[in-house]
Protein backbone atom coordinates (compact mmCIF):
# COMPACT_ATOMS: atom_id res chain seq x y z
CA UNK A 1 0.00 0.00 0.00
CA UNK A 2 1.15 3.53 -0.83
CA UNK A 3 0.24 6.51 1.34
CA UNK A 4 0.80 10.19 0.63
CA UNK A 5 0.06 12.17 3.79
CA UNK A 6 -0.59 15.93 3.63
CA UNK A 7 1.95 16.59 0.87
CA UNK A 8 2.99 20.16 0.09
CA UNK A 9 5.33 21.04 -2.78
CA UNK A 10 6.28 24.39 -4.26
CA UNK A 11 8.76 25.49 -6.90
CA UNK A 12 9.69 29.05 -6.07
CA UNK A 13 6.46 31.08 -5.91
CA UNK A 14 4.41 28.34 -7.62
CA UNK A 15 2.45 26.21 -5.14
CA UNK A 16 1.83 22.91 -6.88
CA UNK A 17 0.62 20.62 -4.08
CA UNK A 18 -1.21 22.14 -1.13
CA UNK A 19 -1.72 19.41 1.42
CA UNK A 20 -2.80 16.40 -0.65
CA UNK A 21 -3.39 12.98 0.88
CA UNK A 22 -3.92 9.75 -1.00
CA UNK A 23 -3.90 6.00 -0.40
CA UNK A 24 -3.32 3.46 -3.18
CA UNK A 25 -4.26 -0.11 -2.28
CA UNK A 26 -2.32 -3.19 -3.34
CA UNK A 27 -3.29 -4.51 -6.78
CA UNK A 28 -5.24 -1.42 -7.84
CA UNK A 29 -5.13 0.34 -11.17
CA UNK A 30 -5.24 3.86 -9.80
CA UNK A 31 -5.46 6.91 -12.06
CA UNK A 32 -4.32 10.41 -11.10
CA UNK A 33 -5.95 12.87 -13.47
CA UNK A 34 -6.05 16.61 -14.02
CA UNK A 35 -5.09 19.27 -16.52
CA UNK A 36 -1.52 19.77 -17.72
CA UNK A 37 0.64 21.29 -14.98
CA UNK A 38 -1.77 20.33 -12.19
CA UNK A 39 0.91 18.38 -10.32
CA UNK A 40 0.19 14.77 -11.31
CA UNK A 41 3.79 13.84 -12.09
CA UNK A 42 5.07 15.94 -9.19
CA UNK A 43 2.93 13.86 -6.84
CA UNK A 44 4.23 10.44 -7.84
CA UNK A 45 7.87 11.46 -8.12
CA UNK A 46 7.89 11.71 -4.33
CA UNK A 47 7.38 7.94 -4.19
CA UNK A 48 10.68 7.12 -5.89
CA UNK A 49 12.73 9.93 -4.39
CA UNK A 50 12.99 12.14 -7.46
CA UNK A 51 11.39 14.88 -5.36
CA UNK A 52 11.05 15.47 -1.64
CA UNK A 53 8.00 17.19 -0.16
CA UNK A 54 8.27 20.57 1.51
CA UNK A 55 5.92 19.14 4.11
CA UNK A 56 4.16 15.79 4.58
CA UNK A 57 5.09 12.12 4.57
CA UNK A 58 5.24 9.27 2.05
CA UNK A 59 4.74 5.71 3.31
CA UNK A 60 5.27 2.41 1.49
CA UNK A 61 3.63 -0.57 3.19
CA UNK A 62 3.57 1.41 6.42
CA UNK A 63 7.26 2.41 6.30
CA UNK A 64 8.08 6.12 6.13
CA UNK A 65 10.38 6.64 3.12
CA UNK A 66 10.20 10.45 2.99
CA UNK A 67 13.69 11.22 4.24
CA UNK A 68 15.66 8.34 2.76
CA UNK A 69 19.01 9.13 1.18
CA UNK A 70 19.66 8.59 -2.52
CA UNK A 71 21.39 5.31 -1.73
CA UNK A 72 18.57 4.19 0.56
CA UNK A 73 16.10 4.75 -2.28
CA UNK A 74 17.77 2.09 -4.48
CA UNK A 75 15.73 -0.83 -3.05
CA UNK A 76 12.58 1.32 -3.19
CA UNK A 77 13.12 1.91 -6.90
CA UNK A 78 13.42 -1.83 -7.47
CA UNK A 79 9.99 -2.24 -5.90
CA UNK A 80 8.52 0.84 -7.62
CA UNK A 81 9.30 1.03 -11.34
CA UNK A 82 8.42 4.03 -13.50
CA UNK A 83 7.52 4.07 -17.18
CA UNK A 84 8.15 7.59 -18.43
CA UNK A 85 6.11 9.32 -21.12
CA UNK A 86 8.97 8.94 -23.60
CA UNK A 87 10.05 5.32 -23.95
CA UNK A 88 13.77 6.23 -23.59
CA UNK A 89 15.07 3.11 -25.32
CA UNK A 90 18.62 2.94 -26.63
CA UNK A 91 18.44 3.10 -30.44
CA UNK A 92 21.78 1.33 -30.88
CA UNK A 93 20.63 -1.73 -28.93
CA UNK A 94 18.14 -4.43 -29.88
CA UNK A 95 14.86 -4.65 -28.01
CA UNK A 96 16.23 -7.70 -26.22
CA UNK A 97 19.36 -5.95 -25.03
CA UNK A 98 17.38 -2.85 -23.99
CA UNK A 99 15.39 -5.04 -21.64
CA UNK A 100 18.39 -7.13 -20.57
CA UNK A 101 20.41 -4.06 -19.55
CA UNK A 102 18.86 -3.47 -16.09
CA UNK A 103 18.96 -7.21 -15.41
CA UNK A 104 22.71 -7.32 -16.00
CA UNK A 105 23.24 -4.15 -13.98
CA UNK A 106 21.21 -5.09 -10.91
CA UNK A 107 21.39 -8.88 -10.84
CA UNK A 108 25.02 -9.24 -11.98
CA UNK A 109 24.28 -12.18 -14.28
CA UNK A 110 25.82 -13.20 -17.60
CA UNK A 111 24.61 -11.74 -20.87
CA UNK A 112 23.08 -15.11 -21.80
CA UNK A 113 21.06 -15.32 -18.57
CA UNK A 114 20.03 -11.67 -18.81
CA UNK A 115 18.79 -12.18 -22.35
CA UNK A 116 16.81 -15.25 -21.34
CA UNK A 117 15.10 -13.31 -18.57
CA UNK A 118 14.57 -10.30 -20.86
CA UNK A 119 12.88 -12.49 -23.46
CA UNK A 120 10.43 -13.67 -20.79
CA UNK A 121 9.49 -10.06 -20.03
CA UNK A 122 9.11 -9.25 -23.73
CA UNK A 123 6.79 -12.25 -24.00
CA UNK A 124 4.54 -10.67 -21.36
CA UNK A 125 3.97 -7.69 -23.67
CA UNK A 126 3.85 -9.74 -26.89
CA UNK A 127 7.18 -8.52 -28.26
CA UNK A 128 9.39 -11.59 -27.82
CA UNK A 129 9.16 -12.66 -31.48
CA UNK A 130 10.75 -9.38 -32.61
CA UNK A 131 13.31 -9.18 -29.78
CA UNK A 132 16.24 -9.05 -32.23
CA UNK A 133 14.98 -5.89 -33.93
CA UNK A 134 15.72 -2.27 -33.00
CA UNK A 135 13.53 0.53 -31.57
CA UNK A 136 13.65 2.51 -34.83
CA UNK A 137 11.77 -0.34 -36.53
CA UNK A 138 8.64 0.35 -34.49
CA UNK A 139 6.13 3.07 -33.73
CA UNK A 140 5.55 4.75 -30.40
CA UNK A 141 3.02 2.18 -29.21
CA UNK A 142 5.31 -0.80 -29.69
CA UNK A 143 8.24 1.03 -28.12
CA UNK A 144 6.03 1.83 -25.15
CA UNK A 145 5.35 -1.89 -24.68
CA UNK A 146 9.09 -2.58 -24.67
CA UNK A 147 9.59 0.17 -22.08
CA UNK A 148 6.96 -1.54 -19.93
CA UNK A 149 8.77 -4.87 -20.35
CA UNK A 150 11.99 -3.20 -19.23
CA UNK A 151 10.21 -1.73 -16.19
CA UNK A 152 9.11 -5.24 -15.22
CA UNK A 153 12.60 -6.76 -15.30
CA UNK A 154 13.14 -6.57 -11.54
CA UNK A 155 9.61 -7.81 -10.78
CA UNK A 156 8.35 -4.58 -9.17
CA UNK A 157 5.32 -4.58 -6.91
CA UNK A 158 4.35 -1.09 -8.04
CA UNK A 159 4.57 0.51 -11.49
CA UNK A 160 4.04 4.21 -12.22
CA UNK A 161 2.91 4.99 -15.76
CA UNK A 162 3.41 8.63 -16.79
CA UNK A 163 0.98 9.46 -19.63
CA UNK A 164 1.32 5.95 -21.16
CA UNK A 165 -1.07 6.56 -24.08
CA UNK A 166 -0.12 10.14 -24.94
CA UNK A 167 1.02 10.56 -28.54
CA UNK A 168 0.18 7.04 -29.73
CA UNK A 169 -2.61 5.89 -32.02
CA UNK A 170 -5.90 4.53 -30.58
CA UNK A 171 -5.12 0.88 -31.39
CA UNK A 172 -1.72 1.04 -29.70
CA UNK A 173 -3.25 2.94 -26.77
CA UNK A 174 -5.82 0.20 -26.34
CA UNK A 175 -3.06 -2.43 -26.31
CA UNK A 176 -1.19 -0.52 -23.61
CA UNK A 177 -4.38 -0.16 -21.54
CA UNK A 178 -5.08 -3.88 -21.73
CA UNK A 179 -1.50 -4.62 -20.68
CA UNK A 180 -1.78 -2.37 -17.60
CA UNK A 181 -5.05 -4.02 -16.64
CA UNK A 182 -3.54 -7.50 -17.14
CA UNK A 183 -0.56 -6.71 -14.92
CA UNK A 184 -2.98 -6.01 -12.11
CA UNK A 185 -5.42 -8.85 -12.72
CA UNK A 186 -2.90 -11.62 -13.45
CA UNK A 187 0.25 -10.61 -11.60
CA UNK A 188 -1.06 -8.42 -8.77
CA UNK A 189 0.96 -5.37 -9.80
CA UNK A 190 -0.21 -2.09 -8.29
CA UNK A 191 -0.38 0.53 -11.07
CA UNK A 192 -0.48 4.29 -10.68
CA UNK A 193 -1.38 5.85 -14.02
CA UNK A 194 -0.98 9.56 -14.69
CA UNK A 195 -3.29 10.48 -17.53
CA UNK A 196 -5.87 12.78 -19.05
CA UNK A 197 -6.93 10.19 -21.64
CA UNK A 198 -10.65 9.79 -20.90
CA UNK A 199 -10.91 6.53 -22.83
CA UNK A 200 -8.20 4.95 -20.69
CA UNK A 201 -9.52 6.46 -17.48
CA UNK A 202 -12.98 4.98 -17.83
CA UNK A 203 -11.76 1.82 -19.53
CA UNK A 204 -9.40 0.27 -16.97
CA UNK A 205 -9.34 2.32 -13.74
CA UNK A 206 -10.38 0.84 -10.40
CA UNK A 207 -10.19 4.24 -8.76
CA UNK A 208 -9.51 7.80 -9.88
CA UNK A 209 -8.25 10.92 -8.09
CA UNK A 210 -8.51 14.31 -9.76
CA UNK A 211 -6.06 17.01 -8.74
CA UNK A 212 -7.02 20.66 -9.18
CA UNK A 213 -5.29 23.76 -7.83
CA UNK A 214 -3.14 21.69 -5.49
CA UNK A 215 -5.97 19.62 -3.99
CA UNK A 216 -7.86 16.44 -4.84
CA UNK A 217 -11.42 17.23 -5.87
CA UNK A 218 -12.64 13.65 -5.92
CA UNK A 219 -11.16 10.26 -5.08
CA UNK A 220 -13.58 7.61 -6.29
CA UNK A 221 -14.62 4.95 -8.76
CA UNK A 222 -15.38 5.63 -12.44
CA UNK A 223 -19.07 5.40 -11.60
CA UNK A 224 -18.72 8.01 -8.86
CA UNK A 225 -17.10 10.32 -11.40
CA UNK A 226 -19.91 9.84 -13.88
CA UNK A 227 -22.45 10.63 -11.16
CA UNK A 228 -20.54 13.53 -9.58
CA UNK A 229 -22.34 16.87 -9.34
CA UNK A 230 -19.05 18.79 -9.09
CA UNK A 231 -19.05 21.12 -12.13
CA UNK A 232 -15.25 21.08 -12.44
CA UNK A 233 -15.18 17.27 -12.46
CA UNK A 234 -17.93 17.19 -15.07
CA UNK A 235 -16.21 19.76 -17.25
CA UNK A 236 -13.02 17.71 -17.21
CA UNK A 237 -14.50 14.28 -17.87
CA UNK A 238 -16.73 15.63 -20.64
CA UNK A 239 -13.91 17.67 -22.19
CA UNK A 240 -16.00 20.81 -22.26
CA UNK A 241 -14.21 23.99 -23.44
CA UNK A 242 -16.33 26.21 -21.21
CA UNK A 243 -16.99 25.93 -17.49
CA UNK A 244 -15.63 26.84 -14.06
CA UNK A 245 -12.25 25.13 -14.47
CA UNK A 246 -9.30 27.51 -14.47
CA UNK A 247 -6.46 26.13 -16.55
Amino acid sequence: MIEFQDIYKSFGPKHVLRGVSLTVKAGEVFFIIGSSGAGKSVMVKHLIGLLKPDKGRVLLDGVDITDLTEQEFYPIRKRCAMVFQNSTLFDSMSLLDNVALPIRKHRKVSLKVAREQAREKLALVGMDKVAHRYPADFGDGMRKKVAIARALTLDPEFVIFDEPTTGIDPISANMVDKLIRRLSDKFGVTSIVISHDLRSIFGIADRIAMIYQGHFLLDGTPEEYRNSDNPIVQQFIQGLPEGPMQV
